[in-house]
């Protein structure tokens, strides 16, 4: 790390770190996935900055405004914080757009702005998301590790798996 760039785990929010709750855009309906405390801790303690990024249309769509997108993120840390002071999110980036733009998943934007702001190392960082946009987006960006969640794989299940990998 004689660069001074750290590596990063970058998470989507919705339906990664938080249930889907389509077009959230209050606080109160933040709801943490089982495990996604540890899971963010794990990858604090491993040396990894973690930062979520996440597509957030219904600014486009007139659903809600970036505050209420700013306060739904600002819920999330707090919920992350008060079951573990280790599971720490060190930036939220937010994709308001519906597209035509270069931040919306599945294009890099949101991870190489994150790279370029926090001094990150695509190379060396992580993804998890629960789309295949997020995988794709991440690998566009140059993460090598990745991995997407649903059914079968929970979040701390991708952070015990990507973590062990060599």
């Amino acid at each position: 790390m004689s660069d001074g760039l750290r590596p990063a785990a970058f998470l989507d929010r919705d339906g990664t770190v938080i249930e889907d709750r389509a077009y959230l855009g209050d606080p109160d309906g933040v709801r943490l996935v089982p495990g996604a405390p540890e899971a963010v801790a794990r990858l604090t303690a491993a040396g990894y900055r973690v930062v979520v990024v996440t597509n957030q249309s219904g600014v486009a769509r007139g659903l809600f405004d970036e505050a209420a997108v700013d306060a739904v993120n600002r819920r999330v840390a707090e919920l992350l914080a008060a079951s573990s002071p280790a599971a720490v999110i060190d930036g939220f980036y937010v994709c308001p757009h519906l597209g035509g733009c270069s931040c919306r998943k599945p294009l890099p934007g949101l991870f190489v702005r994150a790279a370029r702001e926090r001094q990150l190392d695509l190379g060396r960082s992580l993804a998890i998301g629960d789309s295949p946009r997020d995988v794709e987006a991440a690998r566009a960006a140059g993460c090598p590790r990745t991995i997407q969640v649903g059914d079968r794989i929970s979040l701390l299940e991708a952070v015990q798996r990507l973590l062990s990998a060599p």
